[in-house]
């Protein structure tokens, strides 16, 4: 198998992942809005649904389109931190569980989760976010995507991180560890 296909298999592994991303996060949300949740940030959404969905096509575009020569080492380390990012990504959604969906849904009354991962960070699922932005188009130098995918993507996460830290303050104090 050539690298590019493998780099085209793996890219569409992960399209299938955000699949079953988007399965949890529907069943999840309709689970918050049946206990009260309410949403904000609905602005940014649509932006948010393209740009991700974008990212994966023009990866595959660029990388068959320019066919660059790509360094094993580059593509491996660039491998391992995506496979990172992901297993970041499913921790975070395995401890918010039904809290989990890629809206900015809170449901009132319940305080802010500070378990796994957001013992240590506010917003660890964005990291895993920025680390595949940048590692997953790097797997086969696919430069001009990890950098306006970047770039782009720092202005939406400016956005939705207001969004998000202005819901979350609606909510009362956490008191324990979920």
């Amino acid at each position: 198998m050539t690298t590019l296909l493998a780099f085209t298999v793996i890219v569409a592994l992960v399209g299938l992942e955000r699949l079953a991303e988007l399965v949890v996060s529907k069943r999840n949300a309709a689970w918050s809005l049946s206990q009260g949740g309410r949403e904000t940030g609905q602005g940014h959404y649509p932006f948010m649904v393209v740009l991700h969905s974008g990212f994966l096509v023009a990866m595959l575009v660029e990388a068959w389109v320019r066919r660059p020569d790509v360094a094993p080492l580059l593509a491996w380390s660039m491998l391992a931190v995506a496979i990172g990012a992901q297993v970041l990504r499913w921790w975070c959604i395995t401890t918010l569980g039904q809290r989990w969906n890629t809206r900015v849904i809170v449901v009132p009354g319940l305080a802010p989760v500070t378990g796994g991962p957001y013992r240590f960070l506010r917003h660890p699922n964005y990291v895993a976010v920025v680390l595949e932005g940048v590692a997953l188009p790097l797997i086969h130098a696919s430069w001009i995507t990890a950098l306006v995918f970047t770039v782009a993507n720092a202005a939406l996460l400016t956005v939705r991180i207001r969004a998000e830290d202005a819901a979350l303050a609606t909510l009362p104090q956490a008191t324990t560890r979920a």
